[in-house]
């Protein structure tokens, strides 16, 4: 085994390796920085990049590639890994096309769900199918571990490691740097002038596929009495914004101003908290939150950038050690970093969801010096939401359809959702920048094609934006399957779907899992299409129909299959390995499209 030194001929001596992550949430994104950072302590150079912008004809000229990738859905790859896959699968693409390809795959996922790191698992096959050789065994990170995705990650990595080192011996007169000591921070924060942040221009103002919108309303569409709180908000612009159905919107959350002046008290920032500040980035194999600007203040730092509010990980811990001067303290952080302490981390941290700014309300001797924010706190991530409308009906408008996170921990301590808190706040008349960014779902070209909607909860807001584009054009052949706990607390839109009903443009399919009698089995909709598997197989089967599904990743989608191959045995009289196939058909024809989360 060996590796040439073409894609690597600008670092001499040809020590680097192509660290390519695809994530949804930033768990992946962190893994590259931490993969990155391992490489640099063995002085082998990481170049990292998001396969969102990695262009993926580069990757025939890789020597070394380690990927870092999470799992969407029921087991789907992540949006920004979609380019790099559909060109891997391509049927003429010769055996040998990565001969000279050495790599390794740590994924990310759940184990709770069916298909567990299964993008992960399905690169690394096509790879090695192609040519390629793994380096590493594949590592699989696991939300359901008591130490999160941790539990394989640091084994891996160590893994990693050596056989990094055994391909890149170390040069003479250098060692390992140690693990134990202080990295050097990502970026430099120097002091700067008012003049200088009163000119700066945001980033987000100067992005293409970002917009400012204006909140016309903002209104619970859930009973007052209804444990959950689920919000309509219509956004207005004042230039014509383009959309499809199933496209999403992106929104950049905000802290609440109390929680970071708290913050800022808490960790003795708040007497420079508005300062003018430039930041400037020193490691370039570590990442930085997007639409980051140059010139800023360490409130707006907290406030839109950086996230106080994150269940910090082990990780966190480790690089605070460095900053915590009080002896119990210090005993305390080595407890929780001790492969002993493990179990304790878990029952301090993540069981009860700990916040970063509640744990350093207890760690009151940190003293943070600011260029390691960026190392210390994770950044705070744009959430993505379903447009729940269509811009025939809705022309400069984007309608939302959102569940506010609202929970109690072990703690008894209310929990928010930073973002949906954020979006709660919002009044009509305020300003909210809006990013667009393509979904997964197409209509067919054929607005004859009839097609059925799967969209429990609010999975049904890509729904509503389908059901509206198709039916002002005049096509009417659509059906929905809604589910929810109530007909009366939480059934959105239905007066919507009642009246389309009624006029003939839609068959609304209805499961309402709580009203039922007592010591009745719940229902839900993948049970009402098993009550339909006439139609379903009338509309998939020989009608040529189209089903898109929306929402939980959990229990429904798989559900929804199950029906459909019911359908194909019982209507057809198709064999279970043809039902099968005839689901798998369905996907590769792309007339069964699945937009669900974890």
């Amino acid at each position: 085994m060996s590796f040439s030194a073409s894609a690597a001929a600008e670092d001499g001596d040809g020590r680097s390796v192509t660290v390519l992550y695809a994530t949804e949430t930033g768990t992946a994104q962190e893994v590259a920085d931490r993969i990155a950072a391992q490489c640099r302590r063995i002085h082998v150079r990481a170049r990292v990049h998001n396969l969102e912008t990695y262009p993926p004809e580069n990757l025939i000229s890789e020597d070394v590639v380690i990927f870092s990738v999470a799992t969407t859905g029921s087991g789907k790859e992540p949006r920004a890994m979609t380019p790099l896959w559909n060109l891997l699968l391509r049927s003429d693409l010769p055996q040998d096309l990565f001969e000279d390809l050495s790599f390794a795959v740590f994924g990310l996922g759940d184990s709770a769900y069916e298909k567990f790191c299964w993008p992960a698992k399905l690169l690394s096959r096509r790879l090695e199918g192609l040519g390629a050789t793994e380096i590493c065994s594949r590592g699989e990170g696991d939300d359901q571990h008591h130490l999160g995705i941790d539990g394989a990650f640091e084994p891996w990595l160590r893994k990693l490691t050596h056989t990094l080192l055994e391909f890149y011996p170390l040069p003479p007169l250098l060692d390992i740097q140690s693990a134990d000591g202080l990295p050097p921070p990502r970026v430099s924060i120097t002091d700067s002038d008012a003049r200088t942040l009163a000119a700066y221009q945001h980033p987000l103002d100067d992005d293409p596929q970002h917009y400012t919108a204006t909140v016309s309303c903002n209104r619970r569409i859930t009973a007052e009495d209804w444990y959950q709180d689920v919000r309509h908000f219509e956004l207005d612009f004042d230039e014509d914004v383009r959309y499809e159905p199933g496209d999403i919107a992106i929104v950049h959350p905000e802290a609440q101003p109390a929680d970071v002046e708290g913050f800022l008290v808490c960790t003795g920032f708040d007497a420079t908290a508005d300062d003018p500040v430039t930041v400037t980035q020193t490691l370039q194999d570590q990442s930085l939150p997007d639409f980051l600007p140059t010139t800023t203040t360490l409130r707006t730092l907290f406030t839109r950038h950086l996230d106080i509010s994150a269940v910090p990980r082990r990780s966190f811990f480790a690089l605070l050690r460095h900053f915590v001067f009080d002896e119990l303290e210090i005993e305390k952080l080595d407890e929780f970093l001790s492969e002993e302490g493990a179990d304790e981390l878990y029952e301090y941290c993540q069981r009860p969801r700990r916040m970063i700014r509640e744990v350093l309300e207890e760690f009151r001797s940190a003293c943070i010096p600011r260029e390691y924010i960026f190392d210390l706190f994770p950044p705070i991530r744009p959430r993505q939401f379903s447009i729940a409308s269509s811009v025939k009906r809705h022309p400069r408008q984007i309608h939302l359809c959102v569940a506010m996170v609202q929970y109690k921990t072990m703690l008894r301590i209310p929990r928010r959702g930073l973002c949906t808190d954020y979006m709660s706040r919002l009044q009509p008349g305020d300003a909210l920048s809006i990013g667009l960014r393509k979904g997964l779902f197409c209509l067919p070209q054929d607005g004859a094609t009839p097609i059925i909607c799967v969209g429990p909860g609010t999975g049904v807001a890509p729904m509503r934006a389908i059901i509206e584009d198709r039916t002002h054009d005049g096509f009417n052949r659509n059906t929905l399957y809604f589910g929810c706990r109530s007909a009366s607390k939480d059934q959105h839109y239905a007066t919507e779907w009642h009246a389309y009903a009624d006029n003939g443009a839609l068959t609304y399919r209805t499961a309402f899992s709580r009203d039922g009698p007592e010591g009745t089995p719940r229902r839900y909709v993948q049970d009402v299409m098993c009550e339909d598997l006439q139609a379903l197989w009338r509309v998939l089967g020989v009608e040529g129909g189209w089903l898109f599904i929306s929402g939980s990743a959990n229990k429904m989608p798989a559900g929804v299959r199950q029906a459909i191959r019911d359908a194909a045995k019982r209507e057809a009289k198709k064999t279970l390995e043809e039902a099968n196939e005839f689901v798998a058909l369905l996907e590769r024809e792309g007339r069964l499209i699945e937009e669900c989360w974890s």
